[in-house]
């Protein structure tokens, strides 16, 4: 099987960060500024997002993982700068630990007006900053065949990401509660199988003739086929603290489409569970992090989180030199020995007992490792 096209296996990263009052460490709206001044250098990779206190970085096309990292890495390194000359600090945390989402101001842009006047509360406090991370595709035949099967390993991804323990003040008991607030929106979660691409578009199409939506891309799942790039596109993360843990945990989403599009060359394919038992999981990974079990479905019974995710750098581990990314899926070692972004920020909690230490924290891992 020597003859399999790794290049196909391009990477996108975007990633949503706190703009952030550099003495207070309150999110702070930034009118946009941060954004205009970032399109003069590094153009359309910056935006602006519903709220003020959001700016969405997103890279160009990469080539592999190491290019996926410089250029996060670039981006990190640009709005940072850029934040910093205006008054303004970054972090990147699913949540801002004690921020109140009641206070923040809207972005002024008819888009933002539509989705908040439909949604309301859900959209007003949907103050969450997540990662998504996109693979390219040959087709977008193979691309919703390899995110059938990509669902089953959302949930053991996803609880190394996890980073929002904190949410308006308070502790909430959850590693990951970005995903709680975002579950009062519609069409989010862990997708459904798809048995075609057609059968795909036909649902997207139904939508849209019938004003649910207006375009494909307010379909918010957890994993999706791109409705306009030939990618997957996994949405389930929080933004992590530091670009290491964004690359590494990029490089196990392409191991795990390489791998999956391999079985698919040979005539085998990964087996596929309903959306309801996969929720199980998600719910743990959510709930617990990496200190948890989730459920091994073939073996019918719980597997301490760790081990799960051990057998998943085995079952991809095939693949990670022909996409040259063993150097950097090395770091989800040290996400398991270290602790997620959820356990570093609750660490410091523990010692300080002050949410304040723990947003200047965040504001402090930003460039942590470049």
């Amino acid at each position: 099987m020597a003859n399999l096209n790794y290049k196909q296996f391009t990477l996108g990263v975007e990633e949503e960060y706190m703009v952030i009052d550099p003495t207070t460490f309150e999110l702070k709206s930034h009118e946009q500024k941060i954004v205009s001044e970032g399109q003069k250098i590094i153009k359309d990779k910056v935006k602006a997002e519903m709220h003020q206190a959001v700016v969405e970085v997103g890279t160009d096309v990469c080539e592999d993982i190491d290019a996926a990292y410089n250029d996060v890495g670039l981006l990190r390194k640009t709005i940072a700068g850029i934040a910093g000359d205006l008054g303004f600090a970054m972090g990147a945390s699913g949540t801002h630990p004690f921020s109140l989402w009641e206070r923040q101001l809207i972005t002024d842009h008819i888009r933002y007006h539509e989705i908040v006047n439909e949604m309301q509360d859900a959209a007003r406090s949907n103050l969450i900053f997540g990662l998504h991370v996109h693979v390219g595709m040959e087709s977008r035949r193979m691309a919703i065949h390899i995110a059938n099967s990509a669902r089953y390993f959302l949930p053991h991804v996803f609880a190394l990401s996890t980073n929002s323990p904190f949410w308006e003040g308070r502790y909430t008991g959850f590693k990951s509660f970005r995903t709680k607030v975002f579950d009062k929106f519609p069409r989010t979660g862990i997708p459904d199988y798809f048995e075609s691409i057609e059968a795909y578009d036909n649902y997207v199409n139904l939508l849209i003739k019938t004003n649910c939506i207006d375009n494909a891309k307010k379909i918010w799942w957890d994993l999706r086929v791109h409705p306009f790039f030939n990618t997957v596109e996994f949405r389930i993360c929080d933004v992590p603290l530091t670009v290491d843990e964004t690359i590494a945990i990029t490089a196990l989403f392409q191991a795990i489409c390489a791998k999956l599009y391999k079985l698919r060359m040979e005539n085998m394919n990964f087996i596929q569970y309903s959306r309801a038992l996969v929720n199980e999981n998600k719910w743990r990974a959510s709930r617990y992090g990496l200190d948890g079990h989730l459920i091994d479905f073939g073996k019918e019974e719980e597997v301490n989180t760790r081990v799960l995710i051990y057998e998943l750098l085995d079952f991809v581990d095939d693949m990670v030199d022909h996409l040259g990314s063993r150097h950097r899926l090395g770091n989800v070692q040290k996400i398991i020995d270290q602790g997620t972004g959820a356990d570093r920020q609750l660490a410091v909690h523990e010692n300080t007992k002050n949410l304040t230490d723990v947003a200047a924290y965040i504001h402090s891992q930003f460039l942590a490792d470049l």
